[in-house]
């Protein structure tokens, strides 16, 4: 007997053979075998009529679970829930399958929440599993009307040396939520996941994110393991937005200038007439440059980067113009043109640098270093410029760049040097241009702190293996047992007696020759080989070369604006909110070019 909703197929003497099996779509519902549509033979006719249905065999229609396929769908490609209610999708589903029973968008709403529940317990099982401890990016966003959301991803390293990201939370904050107490929603955050204990650093995107924020969850996590350094390599801000900052500085500072480039760059394009006039005179005067003049997008600092680098490539032919075209009023003087020329080239520094970043499919930690003191080294440079009216940006972008390079530098050089093509000689070769008669005492403190850091990793491992601290817990616990008054011995017999042979692990590293520099290099790849020859050391390499040292997407790199959720998203209720984003985080199949940041793309406004 044929299940109700399958029909008979009329047979035909000519005809050909076609299998088709069933597609399993692999979810994790339960779902019994019998349920499956059963293979069958179909008598494909060549002479069948188009209006006539083919019938696939016995087979089962479940609504619950194509509900749940749905809702699926819906939270992986981002669509609206609303787009049930649609009469297209309506008509396109019936015709499909008579069967189904559209669901309202409420329905649809239950399952998502439903989906992330059963999706947030696999995350949380994996995340506490971790042997390493995870990183956590904070990022801020907004709504157009001004409602602010926390976005928390856990950066971590796993078991086979990839590194992976989870969005854990998108947090909607009310107008209750000061600054005091944002601190106790990542906490409680913290808490939920698990993690507090398991967390190596924090980045926040924001390089002037306040710092008692930062203090209050430090000193909460302190409460349950030391922090080295003075907690310096747990605090860390995003490259990204330093970089940004110091951008608007030059920016800022040549608006005027910019302000006569548009209209210069307006006033050709304005017409055929006038475009084909300077063409001439460019031709004439013997330009070789093959650019087109192109207008900036105020919102994208780069694109106004390359309209300042083509237009100065035109700078006779704009001379030209100015003397024999009154009708042109835009022409810059040639102090101006000195200044866009020099501030033009400050930018393609900013540029370079922003496109390595983003462009890197897996920005491991020890990338940013180089990077960063080649802007380090070029902003002193700048600061010495004889021209006042440069030399007093330069100093803007520099004091800028210094606060972020106090509280980060120690971070950027302990990645570097976990770099076997690195080591400790690029922290020598860059601080030695840097800071010149003081270099010495500057790399000694960060000789001191890998190796504090080391020391502390040490003392762990052995705890571990003595079964006294839990798999995962990278640091030892600053609790005491009342029942083993003498653990306090152990660990000063450990530093005592041990102490020399388990640094000796960083010194066998650092003493070895550098790792000849190759476009090939994968850094993870090597550790995971050499995890059995430094197997302490490893464990400190996995924790610090998953640290995010910027939390900005590669789409929104050279935006002037903050992330900003789309109105759709804003419309939803914060659980719904939350439920969708994250659960479509963790549905989609991981693969190196996917991260968190591509998934919440989706739901920023277009600038």
């Amino acid at each position: 007997m044929m299940c109700h909703n399958c029909f008979q197929q009329r047979k035909k003497k000519k005809d050909t053979s076609l299998s088709i099996a069933n597609v399993n779509a692999n979810y994790d519902e339960a779902q019994r075998k019998d349920e499956y549509i059963k293979p069958t033979i179909i008598k494909f006719d060549h002479e069948q009529r188009k209006d006539e249905i083919i019938s696939l065999g016995s087979c089962r229609f479940d609504q619950e679970r194509s509900r749940l396929d749905l809702a699926r769908m819906i939270i992986l490609h981002g669509y609206p829930l609303t787009m049930v209610e649609h009469v297209g999708f309506k008509i396109f589903v019936k015709n499909l399958q008579p069967l189904f029973e559209i669901v309202p968008n409420s329905s649809i709403e239950v399952s998502c929440i439903e989906i992330y529940m059963k999706e947030k317990q696999k995350v949380y099982e994996m995340i506490n599993r971790l042997h390493g401890r995870i990183n956590l990016a904070v990022e801020m966003w907004s709504s157009p009307e001004n409602t602010e959301y926390l976005c928390l991803i856990a950066h971590y390293i796993d078991e086979d040396w990839k590194l992976q990201q989870k969005i854990l939370n998108f947090v909607t904050l009310d107008s209750s939520h000061t600054e005091d107490m944002l601190s106790e929603v990542i906490i409680n955050c913290l808490m939920e996941w698990d993690v507090e204990c398991n967390l190596f650093a924090m980045t926040f995107d924001d390089c002037y994110a306040d710092d008692d924020i930062v203090l209050r969850i430090k000193d909460r996590i302190s409460q349950n393991r030391p922090l080295s350094s003075n907690g310096q390599l747990f605090d860390v801000r995003s490259v990204a937005h330093v970089l940004n900052l110091i951008v608007q500085d030059a920016m800022e500072t040549l608006r005027e200038v910019t302000e006569k480039v548009r209209g210069s760059v307006r006033y050709v394009k304005s017409s055929q007439v006038i475009q084909g006039k300077f063409n001439d005179i460019a031709q004439q005067i013997g330009i070789s440059c093959q650019k087109n003049l192109v207008l900036d997008s105020p919102t994208r600092w780069n694109s106004t980067y390359f309209m300042l680098e083509t237009i100065i490539g035109y700078k006779s032919a704009f001379c030209f113009l100015q003397e024999h075209d009154p009708a042109y009023t835009s022409a810059l003087t040639d102090t101006e043109w000195e200044w866009a020329g020099s501030i033009t080239g400050y930018l393609k520094l900013f540029v370079e640098i922003t496109n390595i970043f983003s462009g890197d499919k897996c920005p491991t930690a020890n990338i940013y270093f180089p990077e960063i003191c080649d802007v380090h080294i070029q902003l002193i440079e700048w600061c010495k410029n004889p021209d006042d009216f440069l030399s007093s940006m330069a100093l803007k972008m520099k004091a800028k760049f210094d606060r972020y390079w106090s509280k980060c530098s120690l971070a950027l050089a302990v990645a570097a040097i976990l770099d076997p093509r690195f080591k400790m000689k690029l922290v020598e070769y860059y601080y030695s241009q840097i800071y010149g008669s003081t270099a010495l005492d500057r790399i000694k403190e960060v000789s001191d702190g890998i190796k504090e850091l080391f020391n502390a990793y040490s003392i762990c491992s052995t705890l571990v293996d003595q079964g006294s601290s839990l798999p995962g817990s990278s640091l030892p616990s600053t609790s005491t047992d009342s029942r083993d008054r003498l653990k306090g011995f152990d660990k000063f017999l450990h530093e005592s007696s041990q102490g020399q042979s388990a640094i000796s692990d960083l010194n066998k590293y650092l003493e070895e020759p550098v790792f000849p520099r190759n476009c090939d290099f994968n850094i993870l790849n090597w550790w995971k080989v050499h995890t059995p020859r430094y197997p302490i050391l490893s464990m400190m390499a996995r924790d610090i070369l998953g640290t995010p040292m910027s939390t900005i997407a590669p789409e929104l790199a050279f935006g002037v604006g903050g992330r900003v959720l789309d109105s759709y998203r804003c419309s939803l209720n914060p659980e719904t909110r939350q439920a969708l984003i994250c659960t479509r985080d963790w549905l989609q199949v991981e693969s190196e070019d996917h991260n968190p940041s591509s998934s919440l793309a989706l739901y920023a406004e277009a600038n």
